[in-house]
């Protein structure tokens, strides 16, 4: 693939810092960026994503669909000529595993009434 068609990212993240600058095929799907995020990601962060579900892409204030390719989620106004396009990196814990833990914290409640009529 020619160099100039490679689109080049870079990922931040919550405190600012950010990942990479890499360049990737207009081709490459969310999914594998996703992979890469993990991959890259920080050891020293407090946050950090155990699998690609556990991250979330956002640009231009839309979250990206795993199945998209870079090509079908770059902006008319990103398109600057060897410009950078930043991608903002989510760390959100999937759905079904928040759910069981929710679960284990939660103390059962008593429904307990109790009127006083003086």
């Amino acid at each position: 693939m020619p160099e100039e068609d490679l689109v080049e990212l870079k990922f931040r993240l919550y405190d600012g810092s950010d990942i990479g600058p890499f360049r990737y095929s207009p081709a490459s799907t969310v999914a594998m960026l996703k992979e890469r995020v993990v991959v890259e990601w920080p050891k020293d962060k407090k946050v950090s994503p155990k699998a690609a579900n556990d991250v979330k892409l956002i640009s231009a204030g839309k979250i990206l669909e795993n199945n998209k390719t870079v090509a079908q989620c770059k902006m008319p106004f990103g398109e600057l000529p060897k410009g950078v396009i930043t991608m903002h990196a989510v760390v959100q814990p999937s759905v079904a595993k928040a759910k069981t833990e929710k679960k284990v914290d939660e103390i059962p409640k008593k429904n307990v009434c109790s009127c006083s009529i003086m």
